[in-house]
């Protein structure tokens, strides 16, 4: 559909989840899509690593599209850029860092030269259309963390994007109450915002905070070496560590790609000027341990991470009993295990494991309900729209914005096309919003086949059966049996003897018409099979089926 004389809003991604943010705003016969994000896999989806939104919508509806306006530079915002983005032919907006962070996949993908990149400056602007941009900085745990304001002649929209207050952010100067206020002032009709953390009733804390606490933790392992790791995405969380480090009198030492990238790209677009030359790996080796303080990739379990290879011995950093390993982060729902097994690794080697459990060294990005609160009595929006949280926290955000005064809210979910002017909020219909994968270099459906074989394979493993039987139905070849993630070693000859007398006696048994219907052989194996594997193992796993007619 084309939007009419209408503002209109729709979520592919990024809301009843978190993460994989896409959001599209529609109005005079045009769309213009804020950020274009993806979420890493769960177990849910096995062998996959990247996980996007299904942008089958806007796909089809793409000479509509004018652009796409980025709000910062984590991944669940930008990182479906490489794969989307020479598709959907449309220029791309950022500020200088997120751009910078941006173009680097953009080269790596080899698509730099077909696809179009614009960067606004910090507090800049753009006109799309009947859209007017205006990047307005909000405090993140990333360099130049935006909300959007989105001025249509429908009315004005302020997109968070994701945010928190902070006082003492240590990189870059936040908006001031005093002039989100002047926004608020100046008529908001809608404020589509941040819900990860409404559940939390404290407001989500500084960075300066962080910064005394990562300066007495460190303080306190004197002579020991000290490991820390973090979201190498957080420049200020970078700064802080590398100000520890002089202080307590160590040398910095930087481990993992990720952090090499981001540091590069920090200083190339103006952050981290004070930031000290590192030592290498060998040359921290030779150091006293109390001269050394690593910052290294791997706080979420990262199988192929820096931590991860520090605690199983494959890494040149080597920890001892006593050295400690600081983890300035949050655990990512989902990764408990992951981030669990490397620390009882490093437990196993008498290694200290600190987190902000045990001292403030970490921060959340997102607004507790605080600070929600305080957005809504400067933005003081007609509307509210919840978006970036699973329904029960845009629910929860809803309620919370109704108690405070905001007139209406609208609990959307993807796919929702929901109309916010005039006389809005509703929903007017649902539109295709689904997941898509990226299995090795193809990028499938979610839902597919291929993903529910897979599922069924992890959990119940497969049995090919191969025979052949001639025009009279009778088997005239061995059967072979073969089995993969069958738990049967000890027993395996007995289950495939048994399992080939199985289909022996199945085929015979075929009367009529199916004994020469082929589709009748194969399932009449299938089935055999499956009965067979579920007496042995107690499930019915998958069964492949060869059949040869001589």
């Amino acid at each position: 559909m084309k939007p009419g004389k209408e503002l209109l809003f729709c979520a592919l991604g990024g809301s009843g989840e978190i993460g994989m943010n896409v959001n599209l705003y529609g109005c005079d016969g045009k769309w213009v899509m804020v950020d274009l994000g993806m979420t890493f896999a769960d177990p849910w989806y096995p062998g996959v690593d990247l996980v996007f939104a299904d942008l089958e919508f806007i796909e089809e509806r793409s000479k509509d599209l004018l652009g796409i306006v980025l709000t910062h530079a984590h991944e669940d915002h930008i990182g479906a850029v490489p794969y989307f983005a020479q598709d959907l032919g449309v220029p791309l907006y950022a500020t200088p860092f997120t751009a910078r962070l941006v173009h680097e996949k953009l080269v790596e993908a080899g698509i730099h030269k077909d696809v179009e990149l614009r960067v606004i400056p910090n507090d800049g602007s753009l006109s799309l259309g009947s859209f007017d941009f205006r990047y307005v900085p909000l405090a993140h745990s990333i360099a130049e963390g935006n909300a959007l304001v989105i001025d249509t002649p429908y009315g004005r929209i302020f997109h968070t994007g994701d945010w928190k207050l902070d006082d003492a952010p240590q990189i870059g100067t936040p908006a001031s109450p005093a002039q989100l206020t002047e926004i608020g002032d100046s008529g908001v009709l809608a404020l589509v915002c941040d819900s990860t953390n409404v559940f939390n009733p404290r407001p989500s804390g500084s960075e300066g905070a962080v910064r005394d606490g990562l300066l007495e933790t460190v303080t306190a392992q004197k002579g020991r070496r000290v490991v820390v790791t973090t979201f190498a995405s957080n420049v200020a969380r970078l700064q802080t560590l590398a100000w520890v480090a002089e202080q307590t009198g160590r040398r910095l030492v930087v481990a993992g790609r990720s952090l090499d990238r981001i540091i590069a790209a920090a200083k190339a677009t103006g952050y981290l000027k004070d930031f000290p030359e590192c030592v290498s790996m060998d040359r921290a080796m030779d150091l006293p341990r109390g001269e050394v303080l690593v910052l290294a990739t791997g706080g979420q379990g990262e199988a192929r991470a820096a931590l991860a290879r520090i605690a199983g011995d494959s890494h040149p950093i080597k920890l001892e009993s006593g050295d400690a390993v600081v983890f300035s982060s949050r655990q990512i729902p989902g990764n408990e295990l992951a981030i669990g097994r490397i620390q009882n690794t490093l437990a196993g080697k008498g290694v200290r494991l600190i987190t902000d459990k045990q001292s403030m060294i970490h921060v959340s990005g997102h607004p507790g309900r605080p600070e929600l609160i305080e957005l809504y009595k400067w933005i003081r929006p007609e509307i509210l729209v919840p978006v970036h949280g699973e329904l029960r926290h845009m629910d929860e955000q809803a309620r919370l914005g109704k108690a405070e005064g905001i007139p209406r809210t609208i609990v959307q979910k993807n796919g929702d096309l929901i109309r916010l002017a005039p006389n809005g909020p509703h929903k007017i219909k649902e539109v295709r919003a689904g997941r898509l994968v990226l299995d090795g270099d193809i990028i499938a459906p979610a839902d597919g086949e291929a993903m529910g074989a897979r599922r069924k394979l992890a959990q119940t493993g497969v049995i090919t059966v191969a025979l052949a039987v001639n025009r009279d139905c009778k088997v005239c070849s061995p059967v072979e049996v073969a089995t993969i993630g069958i738990p049967l070693d000890e027993d395996l000859d007995a289950f495939m003897a048994e399992a080939q007398a199985d289909v022996a006696e199945a085929v015979t048994a075929l009367k009529g018409d199916r004994r020469r219907n082929r589709s009748a052989i194969v399932e009449a194996v299938r089935l055999a099979v499956r009965r067979c594997g579920d007496r042995w193992i107690g499930k019915k796993p998958m069964v492949q089926v060869m059949l040869r007619e001589h």
